[in-house]
């Protein structure tokens, strides 16, 4: 699994207007809605459910990273949403510091393995230096999409 096939490409927020947590959840689930990788019924119904499981724990990581998400029985096809801040977002994450890149995954209720994969490769590219800092500086979609294509094809140092 890779990346570029989890990330809706219509769905990445080179510079999130939201300042706070719920905000950024909001913004990144009404990216998914625009580019049609998850339904507009839903719209409402996932912005809570992730705020609801960021109220039992957060989900920002540390080290300038979030990955809220949720599965949902009526998502057919995982899918999720990039959004960078430039100024650091409260997040009530685990290092106390500031989150400025967040990767929003949302998936089908009927597929935990294929979630688990999807955190599996978010994570794993999130724990390199290398990727982070690089995602940090991304400023347009283009460079996120160049970000995650290279991350797909090589392993980047970390």
């Amino acid at each position: 699994m890779k990346l570029t096939q989890i990330v809706a490409s219509g769905a990445i927020v080179p510079s999130l207007k939201a300042q706070h947590r719920d905000d950024v959840v909001k913004e990144l689930v009404a990216g998914l809605v625009a580019c049609e990788a998850v339904p507009a019924a839903l719209q409402g119904e996932l912005i809570t459910r992730v705020l609801d499981r960021e109220r039992r724990g957060s989900t920002g990581f540390g080290r300038g990273v979030a990955v809220p998400h949720v599965k949902h029985p009526g998502i057919k096809k995982m899918c999720a949403a990039v959004g960078l801040s430039q100024t650091g977002i409260e997040f009530n994450s685990l290092d106390k510091q500031p989150v400025y890149s967040v990767f929003l995954l949302v998936s089908p209720e009927d597929r935990p393995e294929h979630h688990l994969q999807a955190m599996e490769v978010i994570f794993k590219n999130l724990s390199k230096d290398t990727f982070r800092k690089f995602l940090r500086q991304a400023s347009t979609l283009e460079e996120v999409q160049v970000l995650l294509d290279e991350a797909d094809s090589t392993s980047m140092g970390g």
